[in-house]
């Protein structure tokens, strides 16, 4: 299989950059489910979509947009053919791997304040420590006003961070296992370290609370109603001498919803309608309100159908059944450093576009959803007729591991689904690496299986 970088042209090569340009500028602005979908929300304005209006007529070629709780949105392009017939939809999971800050965070010891943590999802606690952590989120108030959160992005703005044991006492450390060298109760962040000028038992404390006060009008309380995440600080960067790969934290799995969401947004009217899910809690189950477990996106199905065709409980069954959808989600890349965990002839490697998964879960299939082969013959039609690099994988070796996607969560509703995504090596890391040919290849791949999957 051949490298796509060997098939563009000067002129192409350079839309491949200005393309993976503007995935930097939106991943630098949506390191939380919640700047995502705000940025995306913006991002469908500028392109013609506009909220859903359950007392207007929809027709072919309108553009809405649900939000469910600012942390979970669908995109439809209403098509030419009933809603009944089946939608092509894309879906992806805008949370990923993080530290969050407990209810009750704040303590002084010994002259230091700390934040308590919970980590969210599947990490290596270790690479969690000495390095750079800005903190996002909301405080919501029991007036009803909230407080925005966006610590540690810009140039002059503190950082936060977890403290390592420092080598030269870690003898005990280092006999443990990876699994156990930082437990998770000890991932606390260090926050500040002045004392006030009051005579309190905790003056350090009080002059944090001091300034969270004065800066964000927020009260130690306040932190019950909070949504705070700790994530790595900074932008992402180009990655190698040639520039062909970037690094950045949060790739899996905004690298495949930046893609699915510009897929959409640069979708024309087709005869199908389309619709792109941008959903949360992937990374812990996808349970919950926001989740893809939620029936948020069939509520919204029902909506779109309402307001074309007429719904019913039927009709409603009938679209799910008959719809297509690309479980959008990252797929794990070859890296010469750990060849043993790979089986070559099965595995996506960097440049040689998106990667198709026909099954992911563990070992023997666990907790798969398993594409038909009649699925992925369309599949692959739709690729080739539209010069799409591509290629089918597996997530490594048999017995090594695995994981899942939100893919069987919607292919419960007895619609076709297949993973694709964009190869990443690191993944679940703070900085995570892909290539920059994949990144463009699922654009194009997205866009493609949008507008001509039947």
């Amino acid at each position: 299989m051949e490298t796509a970088w060997k098939k563009y042209s000067d002129e192409k090569l350079k839309e491949v950059m200005e393309f993976v340009q503007g995935y930097k500028k939106f991943l630098a602005d949506a390191k939380t489910e919640r700047e995502f979908t705000e940025n995306a929300i913006i991002a469908a304005k500028k392109k013609g979509f506009r909220p859903f209006n359950k007392n207007e007529k929809l027709k072919a070629g309108d553009k809405v947009y649900f939000n469910n709780r600012g942390k979970n949105v669908a995109l439809f392009v209403i098509g030419k053919k009933p809603v009944e017939e089946g939608l092509n939809i894309l879906g992806a999971h805008i949370d990923s791997p993080r530290i969050d800050i407990k209810m009750n965070p704040l303590y002084e010891d010994n002259g230091l304040v700390l934040m308590d943590t919970h980590y969210y999802g599947g990490i290596k606690k270790y690479q969690w420590v000495a390095i750079p952590l800005s903190l996002h989120g909301v405080i919501c108030k029991k007036d009803g006003s909230s407080v925005k959160i966006n610590i540690g992005e810009k140039d002059e703005d503190p950082v936060l961070g977890i403290s390592d044991l420092l080598i030269h006492l870690a003898k005990d450390q280092m006999q443990k296992t990876a699994a156990s060298v930082i437990d998770g109760e000890d991932l606390n962040a260090l926050v500040g370290s002045i004392p006030s000028d009051s005579d309190s038992k905790e003056t350090v404390k009080e002059n944090i609370l001091n300034i969270l006060k004065k800066e964000y009008g927020i009260e130690e309380s306040d932190f019950i109603s909070a949504e705070l995440e700790l994530v790595p600080a900074g932008k992402p960067r180009d990655f190698g001498l040639d520039r062909s790969m970037v690094m950045a934290y949060g790739q899996d799995d905004r690298a495949c919803a930046y893609t699915s969401l510009m897929g959409i947004l640069d979708s024309e009217v087709t005869d199908k309608t389309v619709s792109c899910i941008l959903v949360d809690k992937e990374e812990v189950g996808s349970n919950g309100t926001t989740g893809a477990h939620s029936s948020f996106f069939e509520n919204c199905v029902a909506e779109i159908l309402e307001a074309t065709d007429g719904n019913s409980d039927l009709k409603l069954r009938h679209a799910l059944e008959n719809s297509s959808l690309i479980s959008s989600d990252v797929s794990m890349a070859y890296d010469p450093n750990y060849p043993n965990v790979f089986e070559n002839k099965n595995t996506a490697f960097f440049g040689k576009g998106i990667s198709f998964n026909k099954f992911t879960g563990s070992r023997g299939k666990s907790g798969a959803n398993d594409a038909s082969a009649e699925y992925v013959a369309k599949i692959r039609k739709v690729m080739d007729d539209n010069n799409v690099s591509c290629q089918f994988s597996e997530l490594g070796k048999v017995d090594q591991g695995g994981g899942g996607t939100i893919a069987y969560i919607l292919a419960n509703k007895n619609m076709n689904v297949i993973d694709a995504g964009i190869p990443v090596q690191n993944m679940h890391a703070p900085f995570e690496t892909a290539s920059k040919a994949d990144i463009y290849e699922a654009y194009q791949a997205y866009k493609a299986f949008l507008k001509d999957m039947d």
